[in-house]
């Protein structure tokens, strides 16, 4: 099963990229056109599987193995799309060229503005601006959607450029395909139509800057287990302005009556402005994702978590008592920073197979080798889960390599959608 899922990503982008191309394969063309043509439908094929590898879909996520992984071959998918599509009018020009340079550069730029060469162009614009905004890191997210959302337009533009040229198969389906995913993703998943609704039943602060927010479904509860996380947007209600945008949270707790327990974090505009939350609150959810701490298996473990980072761990410890022996490292900059901290202590205190080390950082990274050897936390070569900020986890993954953790035996999850 494991292996279906590592390949479940690469046979449906191979799926879409082969079908369109042999399709319309070219036959007793020059081998500039031949090229240029593969090139074209290639492209196209791609971008189709990009916007497969965006929708936010329960099923979809579980059977091509996380999300995460989805949005990162989402990128990559992206990317080479719109390389091929920008070499195929440079094969087209080379072609061309065979007879004149003239020639070459009226297919290039021809003199009709308003036709389906200059539709071409366009589209290689929007995908290239979109593009830009996806790799940005510091544009604002509202403007970053914006941006990204030219994606779609691109894709749009780049199929009616194939279908005014008069060629109606395969770009048809294609463009119905494509229209289809982009309607899904806009109307169904960004303006939260498909997402369960609940209401904030609680809010209360576990630090200076971490809210633990209780949500309440209003219809059937997502059915969460520790460890996962959900996409959750936030609506303007009871003395509460709202951003309205989805944002992932690891899931705390899952109680009994499916009512879902979030901690947020203040990091952004957004997450800030969500530190006022109260009851009542209208909030839409989707998920669950991610399979973080599922299937265990069963050896000493050592779960490294940095900040915020407590949540997946902290949602297994309060949904059952631990099997086997485990090690946790919690790192946070400074006491007013330690959200759950007595919360932890208490269960360690309880729990014989939990050792439980904490440290202050402040604002200097910490020396993870000696953190290691003192916690005793390589011993018999444990199984390593770890969650925090970027930084922190690309050190640990170094730490560990250095130390003899086979990578198989390092997992982590993290957050970057964009």
């Amino acid at each position: 099963m494991r292996l279906i899922r590592r390949l479940s990503i690469p046979l449906l982008v191979l799926a879409c990229t082969a079908v369109p191309v042999y399709w319309a394969f070219p036959d007793g063309l020059p081998a500039a056109r031949s090229l240029a043509i593969v090139l074209g439908w290639a492209g196209c094929g791609l971008l189709l599987a990009s916007l497969l590898l965006m929708l936010r879909e329960t099923w979809l996520a579980h059977w091509l193995g996380g999300l995460e992984r989805m949005y990162r071959w989402h990128h990559r998918v992206g990317m080479a799309a719109y390389l091929l599509l920008l070499a195929h009018p440079l094969a087209l020009a080379a072609d061309a060229l065979m007879d004149s340079p003239r020639r070459a550069w009226q297919v290039l730029f021809p003199s009709t503005l308003l036709g389906p060469i200059w539709l071409g162009w366009l589209a290689l614009l929007l995908l290239m601006l979109g593009l830009a905004a996806t790799f940005s890191t510091r544009l604002v997210y509202r403007t970053w959607c914006w941006l990204h959302f030219l994606l779609g337009i691109g894709v749009l533009c780049s199929l009616l450029h194939v279908l005014l040229l008069g060629i109606d198969e395969p770009v048809l389906p294609l463009l119905v395909l494509c229209a289809l995913l982009l309607g899904w993703r806009l109307i169904g998943e960004d303006s939260a139509r498909f997402a369960r609704p609940y209401v904030v039943a609680a809010a209360l602060h576990a630090s200076d800057d971490v809210l633990e927010i209780t949500l309440a479904p209003l219809a059937r509860p997502v059915a969460a287990n520790a460890g996962q996380f959900v996409l959750v947007a936030f609506f303007s209600g009871a003395g509460f302005r709202a951003c309205g945008e989805f944002h992932p949270f690891t899931v705390s707790a899952v109680d009994a009556d499916g009512q879902l327990r979030i901690s947020v974090k203040a990091l952004g505009d957004c997450t800030r402005r969500m530190q006022a939350l109260v009851s009542g609150v209208p909030a839409r959810v989707h998920g669950p994702f991610g399979s973080f701490l599922a299937n265990r298996p069963a050896a000493r473990q050592l779960w490294l978590a940095g900040g915020i980072g407590i949540t997946p761990f902290l949602a297994l410890l309060r949904s059952a008592r631990l099997v086997h022996p485990t090690t946790l490292l919690y790192l946070y900059r400074s006491e007013a920073d330690a959200a759950f901290l007595s919360e932890l202590q208490s269960v360690a205190a309880a729990d014989r197979k939990l050792a439980l080390y904490t440290l202050a950082t402040g604002d200097e990274p910490p020396n993870l080798d000696l953190l290691l050897a003192e916690a005793g936390a390589l011993a018999a070569s444990p199984e390593c889960y770890l969650c925090g900020p970027p930084g922190m986890l690309a050190a640990a993954v170094k730490t560990l390599r250095r130390h003899g953790i086979r990578p198989c035996h390092i997992h982590f999850e993290n957050f970057g959608f964009r």
